[in-house]
């Protein structure tokens, strides 16, 4: 009777874990169906994008997008964590589907699902070291762009002052010549000037007839 009793207890535990890795497994593969539905669109995007800028930006918005499906799976998850933990007779009632499966087709089933389990789990783990690496690989792009945007305007600053000094430089030569080359003109005659008017009056008396005496 004791032998029938645990066997049954066990039989039971046993159901119990296998329906409890049967629901972990559908939350993780709808996870990992969303993930990698959010992936394949976003990385459609960053290939239809053009120019450096437009790639970074939308790794960091794939970065945003995969960080908010793992926090809604995050919150799922727990949420059917305490709803199991809280309501042991649903839990049951929910694994009477298997009542007629033997012993070793149920460990065979639990097998199963514990590798499957295993592999959503491993799936996970590389979702979120490519997320690392391309936060990395996004705040690294982003220094350097920053870098060569302050270079950048340097450069720039330093050339429009070197152009505007370039184009005062002429203006400044020609007015240096202008007073060094050409005289003061002055609308005062001086005293050394000869007066030619006496000279013209001389010229017209030496042409007039002379008097007969």
């Amino acid at each position: 009777m004791e032998d029938t009793d645990l066997n049954s207890y066990d039989l039971d535990r046993l159901r119990a874990e296998l329906e409890q890795e049967k629901e972990m497994k559908e939350m993780l593969e709808v996870s990992v169906s969303e993930l990698r539905g959010t992936t394949v669109k976003l990385e459609k995007r960053l290939h239809s994008v053009e120019g450096e800028g437009n790639e970074w930006k939308t790794r960091f918005e794939t970065q945003v997008e995969l960080n908010r499906q793992l926090d809604q799976q995050i919150s799922l998850v727990q949420e059917k964590l305490e709803d199991l933990r809280g309501n042991p007779d649903d839990r049951l009632s929910s694994i009477r589907s298997y009542d007629k499966m033997t012993v070793d087709a149920l460990k065979r089933l639990l097998e199963q699902l514990t590798s499957e389990k295993a592999s959503l789990q491993n799936q996970l783990m590389d979702y979120g070291l490519r997320i690392i690496q391309e936060a990395k690989a996004y705040h690294k792009a982003n220094d350097e762009r920053r870098a060569y945007v302050a270079e950048i305007s340097k450069v720039s600053a330093a050339l429009d002052a070197s152009r505007k000094q370039h184009m005062a430089k002429p203006q400044d030569t020609r007015d240096s010549r202008l007073k060094k080359g050409l005289p003061k003109q002055t609308h005062k005659r001086t005293e050394s000037q000869p007066v030619r008017e006496p000279a013209r009056t001389a010229t017209t008396l030496s042409r007039l007839p002379k008097l007969n005496r």
